[in-house]
């Protein structure tokens, strides 16, 4: 599920001090080797799933440095490198995204909500899908601005990406509705049929996702309530 692993980014302008972008699992070499690009003068974070939040506490005891917990709402300027949260639930509630900018350079750090390979999950019943949708909306405005995600090689442009999730989402939304109009009733079931096409040992992971496709379409069935009582 983490692909090759978490990926750890570090921003830094030249001579400046270092932010450093989820530190990842609870591996004292890697984390090691993070302290070693002082001064850490910050540690943040996309989201707080272990993968990436697990080395946390070791690295502020290495570095000294302070921790901004998810979701960041804070814009940092550390010797130049302003990093300003993207606020993008969906993945799961308290994801943030981070554009960071130093001169005419730019980059858009986005943990779980785009991938640098793939596709991410909803983490029903924290993610939720409709969230998730307006998230992939917000991101398609950083045109041309690089995504450095939280799994997976970076990308080159986040709005591509964002734009080809969103595509994504809608096909499979059109397949859970197929696969209940034929007669699916389980969420395992919707699994089975939608994704036939993924391996068996991410159908639980999946599962997930089924589950937050259900109640977003649930609440599109629903019409809006609009508090008007009848006379």
């Amino acid at each position: 599920m983490t692909l090759d692993g978490t990926n750890t980014w570090l921003l830094r302008a030249p001579g400046g001090g270092c932010v450093v972008v989820d530190p990842g699992p609870l591996d004292e070499g890697h984390l090691r080797a993070v302290a070693e690009h002082a001064p850490v003068a910050a540690i943040i974070l996309t989201h707080s799933h272990i993968d990436h939040t697990e080395g946390v506490p070791r690295l502020a005891e290495l570095t000294g440095a302070p921790v901004h917990q998810p979701p960041v709402h804070a814009t940092l300027d550390v010797d130049g490198v302003v990093v300003e949260p993207v606020v993008t639930p969906g993945h799961t509630a308290d994801s943030v995204c981070f554009a960071a900018r130093h001169g005419d350079q730019r980059v858009l750090l986005t943990g779980d909500t785009i991938l640098g390979r793939g596709t991410t999950i909803v983490a029903w019943p924290d993610g939720d899908l409709g969230d998730y949708l307006d998230s992939l909306d917000r991101l398609a405005g950083f045109d041309a601005v690089p995504a450095l995600p939280g799994h997976g090689p970076a990308l080159t442009d986040a709005a591509v990406a964002a734009r080809f999730y969103r595509q994504h989402r809608e096909a499979r939304l059109d397949q859970v509705r197929e696969a209940l109009a034929a007669g699916a009733l389980e969420p395992a079931e919707v699994v089975a049929r939608v994704y036939a096409d993924v391996d068996r040992s991410l159908w639980e992971a999946a599962e997930w996702s089924v589950r937050a496709q259900l109640a977003y379409l649930r609440r599109e069935s629903q019409p809006p309530h609009l508090g008007l009582d009848a006379t």
